[in-house]
């Protein structure tokens, strides 16, 4: 099996929206409470043979981890940044350019590491869509909300090698290797351990732990056992 991490970061809805009232992008911090780490393992080997023409399922339904804790919002607001300079011109319910628009991107800075050897430092502060931008279209066409709602930021990549969140993406799917401690991997084996860890600035310095603590250090989880 060609298994695969995506690096995500998931973001965990508190108060829910009544059928048929779109989200707009303002009111994002009235419905999301907080967020989380989340790693979408994907089986690549099935998910080649089953997404033309059937499209992603099987290869990544089978396991989603997620960090046991979810750090509020309210704890990253020094780590709100603008989003990259926007290169399509946008629909008006998605449309976050204005004058007085809100900071709508974080500051996360997030390490992959396989076996206790980091392999890739994706950051978020690069990704085009906001979390307020998903959670505008995925509403637009009037569905609600639900307390407990969980959706992902999808694979949190940068533009430079080590900036990867997937080992697809690191390795090329698998025309390259990993050279880790313990030897070469293209693809996860049995008894890899991943661990995704991140923080984001804070007040007066500090590092807000995503996941645990966030009044310093990062924070390491979720962790997952390769088996397969």
């Amino acid at each position: 099996m060609r298994l695969d991490i995506e690096a995500e970061v998931g973001f965990v809805v508190g108060t829910p929206s009544p059928m048929g009232s779109p989200v707009a992008l303002a009111d994002f911090r009235d419905h999301v409470f907080g967020l989380c780490l989340l790693n979408d393992w994907s089986a690549r080997d099935i998910q080649a043979w089953e997404y033309v023409p059937l499209g992603p399922f099987l290869g990544k339904s089978f396991a989603t981890s997620v960090s046991p804790w979810i750090t509020p919002l309210d704890a990253l607001e020094e780590a709100r940044v603008a989003p990259p300079e926007r290169t399509h011109e946008l629909l008006p319910y998605l449309d976050d350019t204005g004058a007085d628009a809100e900071p709508g991107g974080y500051d996360l800075r997030i390490s992959v590491a396989v076996n206790g050897h980091v392999v890739s430092e994706p950051p978020f502060s690069s990704m085009y869509w906001t979390a307020a931008q998903q959670l505008a279209h995925m509403t637009v066409n009037g569905a609600s909300l639900r307390t407990g709602d969980l959706y992902g930021s999808g694979t949190v990549s940068g533009p430079a090698e080590g900036e990867r969140g997937s080992l697809l993406e690191l390795t090329w799917n698998g025309r390259d290797t990993l050279e880790l401690p313990d030897g070469k991997r293209t693809f996860l084996e049995d008894g890899d351990v991943v661990t995704l860890s991140a923080w984001a600035p804070g007040p007066d310095g500090v590092r807000v732990g995503l996941g645990g603590r966030w009044w310093g250090g990062s924070w390491d989880g979720p962790r997952g056992r390769a088996q397969g």
